[in-house]
């Protein structure tokens, strides 16, 4: 019969941690579901290899040293800055991708007018820049960057949220966003293939380069076009977890064109 260690969630409020098992090996394996957003699955670990008896992924082996500091970090919290035209992929990409990590998000617009994506789909924002909550990650779309780019007071918001954020982000043309913003300056970028000219010549300041998934400064990241944005985000998923966590949220989106290795790291450290 294979073992079950709970982990009670009002011992993940004071992190810490006990398991019902009979080792207590601290170089001990356990096996447990990979990310997959139910929520409990990410709190169970088994003696044996099999499938989560709560959601049917397979298990994945990983030491009890380390599953322990997994539930101990800290859930981030993404902001996802939407325009109007903003590209449908560039947002629910990177958006599934974190929601399946565990992280909270949410949308933020200029106003709370609802945002209409590539003119066929209606976003409401969850707030607004005048009310939103501060967040770890801001993440800027592409699409139709020009209500963004030409507007002073939102430019003006992405900078003042330099101070408590850990990480921006840009998908497709939202480099152009971020370039507006100062945020590249000095920094290694890249964006849509198509649009990679126009990036390095908007933006004299910043080394754009083509043929590259994504590009990680440190605090500062840049993806190509559309898709490119859940390879992003994997990547900072893997920055802040680790590979193995990384690899099963890609296994749960069944996103198997992951290349963890496939974008250029300025920073590796950092």
């Amino acid at each position: 019969m294979r073992k079950i260690y709970l982990i009670p969630v009002f011992l993940l409020l004071g992190a810490r941690f006990s398991f019902s098992q009979t080792t207590g090996a601290k170089d001990s394996m356990v096996y447990v579901c990979p990310p997959c957003g139910g929520g409990s699955c990410d709190q169970i670990a088994f003696d044996k290899p099999g499938k989560c008896p709560h959601c049917g992924m397979e298990l994945t082996k990983i030491s009890l040293v380390d599953f322990k500091k997994q539930l101990a970090l800290k859930p981030l919290t993404v902001c996802f800055y939407l325009q109007d035209g903003v590209e449908v992929l560039d947002l629910a990409g990177p958006m599934e991708v974190f929601s399946v990590a565990g992280f909270n998000y949410f949308t933020v617009s200029k106003t709370d007018k609802p945002i209409r994506s590539q003119g066929v789909l209606f976003i409401t924002p969850d707030f607004t820049i005048a009310n939103a909550p501060p967040a770890d990650i801001l993440v800027v779309l592409g699409g139709n960057t020009s209500p963004a780019v030409i507007d002073s007071t939102v430019i003006n918001w992405i900078k003042s949220q330099k101070p408590h954020l850990q990480y921006y982000m840009s998908v497709c043309t939202g480099a152009f966003i971020l370039g507006r913003a100062g945020i590249l300056d000095n920094l290694t970028a890249t964006t849509y293939h198509l649009a990679i000219d126009d990036l390095a010549k908007e933006f004299p300041k910043t080394k754009v380069l083509a043929n590259t998934r994504f590009v990680d400064n440190g605090t500062v990241i840049t993806t190509a076009g559309i898709s490119a944005g859940i390879d992003g985000a994997l990547h900072l998923v893997e920055k802040l977890r680790g590979r193995l966590y990384a690899q099963g949220v890609a296994a749960t989106m069944e996103y198997d064109k992951w290349v963890p290795d496939q974008g250029l790291v300025i920073n590796p450290g950092e």
